[in-house]
């Protein structure tokens, strides 16, 4: 029985997920490997921050969607594959056969800014020292509760590294976090290596500025964040930001697993494959979501990709395991984005409109509810090849 292994069980796979029942008719045996019985959805992490949601409510009950489905499920952290003998390594040792593997390992915070040395206490658990990288998504939740533990006491001071969306969003929900409840409130700074959203447009910008400055959020801009201490935010241009919770949001990488592979990888780190989506110089290799590069265009980290390419690596998955034709994908165009401020508040922006409120909040909550509810089901959805 040909093997299908995926490897990670995240918003790319959700598809092929679905269709295990009917991978399985056609002869396919179809195992996953995760790091836990849930997959959390980066998209409304910042509302659970924000206490919009709870954690169950964005999150993919991945296990039970395999195995309800006649797949295998494995938890464990892949730490390399073998193309040659067609394995992925887990971290324990343990070795799982494949004779189709596609990756959806997702990404991860560069930790490099923090700062290290004989003087400075291990950064081993961050949380423990109040440091949130806002990867993996399930530290948000622990990072509200010790907000409004602090705030009980005093006004929290909350400090986020970085400019891009990641940030911002961070930074409004650690607000409504901290101000929740019946706490001493908080203050938020936020420090972003050049100018604030620096790819969107300025009308998308000025309301972020437009909020923030109704919060009283501090946005630093041309500020890079030189290292992070426990307690403070050094900057490139020597002032120090004393802070009793931090959050890193400064970009992501793919994940390392690829690199430590031998496998051909891009500058950052990720998977390079081809309009399939497919490893050229591994046939047998397919991946999708943050952690490979699109040969063909540069593609953003952003989550739409992702839901774009599950049709996609449903077919050529099936397709390579039965000598099948593959379909190249289409990253197709614009996309819709909005951001999730905190509050029940949404900056909503396509082709360059945009426009702030609770309306937007609402469209996004929408659009994030009824993708949760579309996968995270444990029986089988239609999927016609």
């Amino acid at each position: 029985m040909p093997k299908l292994l995926l490897a990670g069980a995240g918003h790319a796979h959700m598809a092929v997920m679905a269709a295990i029942p009917q991978l399985r008719a056609r002869g396919h045996q179809v195992t996953a490997i995760g790091p836990g019985h849930r997959h959390s959805y980066s998209g409304m992490g910042p509302g659970m921050l924000g206490g919009a949601y709870t954690p169950d409510e964005i999150s993919f009950p991945v296990r039970n969607m395999i195995e309800n489905r006649g797949g295998e499920f494995i938890t464990g952290i892949v730490a390399t594959i073998n193309p040659r003998r067609n394995r992925v390594v887990l971290e324990s040792g343990q070795e799982v056969p494949y004779d189709v593997l596609s990756c959806n390992l997702g990404s991860f915070v560069p930790d490099d800014i923090l700062a290290s040395g004989p003087d400075e206490p291990s950064f081993q658990s961050l949380a423990s020292r109040n440091i949130f990288p806002v990867k993996p998504i399930e530290q948000l939740f622990w990072a509200r509760q010790r907000i409004q533990e602090l705030a009980q006491d005093r006004q929290v001071r909350i400090g986020v590294c970085g400019g891009g969306a990641a940030s911002v969003e961070v930074a409004g929900n650690a607000w409504v976090a901290a101000m929740s409840g019946e706490g001493k409130g908080g203050i938020v700074q936020l420090f972003a290596r050049g100018a604030l959203l620096k790819t969107m447009p300025e009308k998308v910008r000025g309301l972020v500025r437009k909020t923030f400055r109704g919060r009283k959020i501090k946005i630093f801009e041309e500020s890079p964040v030189l290292s992070v201490h426990n307690g403070s935010i050094l900057l490139a241009n020597g002032q120090s930001h004393t802070q009793d919770m931090i959050f890193l949001a400064l970009g992501v990488k793919p994940s390392s697993v690829f690199r430590a592979s031998g496998l051909e990888v891009s500058r950052d780190g990720g998977l390079l494959v081809n309009q399939f989506l497919q490893c050229p110089a591994h046939p047998d290799i397919f991946g999708g979501g943050d952690c490979i590069t699109f040969s063909p265009q540069p593609l953003a980290k952003v989550g739409v990709y992702a839901v774009r390419q599950n049709p996609v690596l449903r077919h050529n998955l099936q397709a390579q395991l039965e000598g099948r034709p593959l379909e190249p994908f289409d990253p197709g165009g614009g996309y819709l984005l909005i951001f999730n401020l905190g509050g029940g508040y949404g900056i909503l922006h396509k082709n360059g409109f945009a426009f702030g409120g609770r309306t937007a909040f609402r469209i996004k909550d929408y659009i994030d509810r009824k993708f949760i509810q579309k996968y995270a089901i444990t029986r089988s959805l239609s999927t016609d090849d």
